[in-house]
Parts: structure tokens; sequence; C-alpha cells
């Protein structure tokens, strides 16, 4: 993926314009730690997108992280919808969103209302809960 290409998470700016890459999640792909919880559930699905199991891996927390992420072959991501950002604390939030995808020809939807945390400064994915 080129820096300037648009995120996959699909995030836009103040005029309502994709953001790029490089300007939305490359950051946090590139080792920032992500600023809120919204951003880094962004930042994971554009790891969904890119097959970057590393990176996923890495922003789970360890108490629910498991040892390994599989891909589905063919899997075609479609689009992220952000529905609720709710910030419980300084360190705990959750986001609830939309993620649509392809399969073997077939359109599927994921909808979740994931849980964070945030320890030493850095947002952790702890588990979700399918809607």
């Amino acid at each position: 993926m080129k820096a300037a290409e648009a995120c996959p998470c699909g995030r836009l700016d103040g005029r309502g314009r994709p953001l790029a890459y490089a300007a939305c999640c490359g950051p946090w792909h590139a080792g920032q730690p992500a600023p809120d919880a919204q951003a880094l559930m962004r930042s994971r699905y554009c790891a969904f997108v890119r097959e970057d199991a590393a990176y996923l891996l890495a922003t789970w927390h360890a108490s629910s992280r498991p040892t390994h992420v599989d891909f589905e072959p063919g899997q075609r991501w479609l689009g992220l919808d952000v529905r609720v950002h709710r910030v419980s604390d300084a360190d705990h939030a959750e986001v609830e969103f939309v993620a649509r995808f392809r399969v073997a020809g077939r359109g599927q939807r994921l909808h979740e209302r994931s849980r964070f945390v945030r320890e030493a400064g850095r947002w952790y994915y702890v588990d979700g809960l399918m809607l």
C-alpha cells in the first residue's frame, strides 16, 4: 500500500475526503501508539485488510491474545462503519462497528462492540461482543 493511497479504515478529513494511509493508520502501524480506542480499532481493521498479523497480535491485550491470526483465503474487506465510540474512563473504552467483507463471492458483515484498555500509554483490544 502506498502512503498516499486512501486508508482502508475510511476515516475522513474535515472536508469529508478520505485520509491517506500515511496520515491515518500508517503511523500506528509504524509503532506510534494510537491516541484512543477508536483509532486503534480503525488501525486493526486496516491491519486485517493488509493481513498484518504482527500488528494485530501486538495490539491484542495479553489476557485474550491468541497465539496466531489466521486470514480467510480470498477474503476481501469492503468497508468500515464506526457506529459508537464510548469512553468509560481514561483507560477503558468501547467501539461499536460494522465491517463489511466478501468471501467466495458472498457479502458478509461483522457487527461488534469491542472493548479496549489502555496500559502504559498504549491502547489494546481486549475482546468483542458480536451484535
